[in-house]
């Protein structure tokens, strides 16, 4: 049985929202970054980055206090304020003809642990260390997984229900993006979206594999520290936006790689035949069309690559994705490439809005060869997660991508 509850959200004051929410500090360009911090004095990114004009190095220790004291001190101007009362937020994202919407709700470390929040990814340990400190500095965490789930009737009914009210928040963002957040504060709705909740058998981590394991970390050690620790601390949840799995949007990530491990052209193609059908499409450009199907770019020409099913065997989940078939066949066995989690030889670059990437940065001489895949589906997704399998690094861009600082959440 799922726990998902409401929580008092810490939010930007109403008539501040559209200068205070802020993409992932990783989605600016250091120009764009400076721009936002010198122009924009209530950009979240300023809570974030409190340091940038700092001259000298400073530990992350010292940082994560910076961030602290920069959140009280919005806190202090009312810049954000915490709800007085407990709160779901359904929260959509309307551009051009591609909506999101789902619910903002604390969900369970439980649930992490006992497999009914489902993951897909690995996770690196100094990441996780590295972000659970940065919690129990700071005190709040300010961007939510992305879980998905099957789509329930009911909780799509409530959802169209509260739309047709007036939002908290409407505004939009450079990107051309219409936000709008509602609140559901009415016990009824409240108890009737808990109750659905429970009755949902599997959620799955889209995006913030670590950020989650880092807050299931944080309140274990918390927790040993609570002599009276009952389980429903606001520490043993952490803050997630669930949207039904109907909504979520994956795209694929192209690989790259900087040399042919010292093969010629002609070795390496031949290596590559034991288990592809090789065709040469020079110019043409080839975008896969099928599972299985991979394109190639190399010296200046495209080639298509399907696999030789008589040759290869599928055991699991995990042996059918293409991500891995190129890895198991040709990064690792005849690239070279052990690891891509700490390799410089690799690179990734999403295609949701340009295929032509793969010709880009290999005509640059960035990369030697370029590989193409089809997206990971969401049937796949939780196929591996429901194996307790892990997904090579980079498999999938998960849309939506969240804004950091529209609600955050103490603990």
């Amino acid at each position: 049985m799922a726990i998902v509850k409401p929580f008092k959200a810490v939010r930007p004051n109403r008539d501040k929202v559209a200068l205070v929410s802020s993409k992932s500090y990783e989605a600016y360009t250091p120009a764009e970054l400076g721009a936002k911090l010198d122009f924009n004095p209530y950009t979240f990114l300023h809570v974030i980055n409190p340091d940038y004009k700092y001259l000298q190095e400073i530990s992350a220790e010292q940082r994560f206090q910076l961030v602290r004291n920069r959140y009280l001190s919005f806190k202090e101007q009312n810049i954000f304020i915490k709800d007085k009362m407990p709160a779901f937020y359904i929260y959509e994202t309307v551009k051009e003809n591609t909506s999101f919407c789902g619910i903002i709700a604390a969900t369970s470390i439980e649930d992490y642990d006992t497999d009914v929040i489902k993951k897909h990814e690995g996770v690196i340990k100094r990441r996780v260390l590295l972000f659970e400190n940065y919690l129990k500095t700071t005190g709040f965490n300010a961007e939510p997984v992305l879980l998905t789930f099957k789509d329930d009737e009911t909780l799509a009914e409530i959802i169209d229900h509260k739309k047709q009210e007036r939002p908290e928040y409407e505004f939009s963002t450079t990107d051309k993006k219409l936000h709008k957040l509602w609140l559901v504060i009415d016990d009824s709705t409240i108890d009737k979206i808990t109750k659905t909740f429970q009755k949902i058998e599997a959620f799955y981590i889209a995006d913030g594999h670590h950020r989650s394991a880092s807050s299931v970390l944080l309140a274990k050690d918390l927790a040993k520290k609570n002599k009276e620790n009952n389980g429903l601390e606001d520490y043993n949840f952490f803050m997630s936006y669930l949207i039904p799995e109907s909504q979520l949007q994956i795209s694929e990530f192209n690989r790259f790689v900087k040399d042919l491990n010292g093969l010629s052209l002609e070795g390496f193609l031949q290596k590559i035949s034991t288990h592809f059908i090789i065709e040469n499409r020079r110019q043409q450009i080839y975008v896969p069309s099928e599972k299985h199907h991979f394109s190639m770019y190399l010296n200046g020409e495209f080639y298509s690559l399907y696999l030789k099913k008589d040759n290869y065997k599928f055991t699991n989940a995990l042996s059918k994705l293409d991500a891995e078939i190129l890895f198991k066949l040709i990064l690792n066995p005849i690239l070279g490439i052990k690891d891509l989690t700490n390799n410089d030889r690799t690179g990734y670059s999403d295609t949701k809005t340009d295929i032509l990437s793969i010709k880009t940065l290999v005509d640059k001489n960035l990369y030697k060869v370029g590989f193409g895949l089809l997206p990971t589906t969401v049937n796949e997704l939780k196929e591996i997660a429901n194996a307790n399998l892990k997904m090579p690094p980079k498999t999938t861009y998960i849309q939506p991508k969240l804004r950091s600082g529209l609600t955050m959440y103490e603990f």
